[in-house]
């Protein structure tokens, strides 16, 4: 079994993107950004453990800051329109309780904002 899980850290980014990407424009009303926001948290845990992944440049080690192995940190796309994708990184571990594999979701950012380092 496979289990997709997000950091505090993430959820709260999500939170914060809702009110200021309608803030500035990009949707018409803030229940579409909120929409935009679920899918895209949908789709990454439908599909984050069956997407082909690649390691993550060092620059994004510093986003696992606080946890061991930031070194094997990975990373998939998740496109949501012709202009913009989104990077979903992450690191994995085994639960040692259920056996569960866990890929911990720690940080996401789109194209317009980290091609650049990828």
């Amino acid at each position: 079994m496979k289990k997709v899980l997000f950091t505090p850290e993430v959820t709260g980014y999500i939170d914060f993107l809702i009110p200021l990407l309608y803030e500035l424009g990009y949707f018409r009303d803030k229940e579409k950004a909120r929409k935009y926001f679920k899918e895209l948290v949908d789709d990454i845990k439908k599909n984050l453990p069956i997407r082909q992944h690649n390691p993550a440049p060092p620059y994004f080690h510093k986003f696992l800051n606080y946890m061991e192995h930031a070194e094997n940190m990975e990373y998939t796309s998740f496109r949501k329109n012709k202009n913009t994708a989104w990077y979903a990184f992450f690191t994995t571990y085994e639960d040692e309780e259920t056996g569960e594999d866990i890929y911990l979701v720690c940080y996401i950012a789109n194209n317009h904002t980290v091609a650049q380092h990828l």
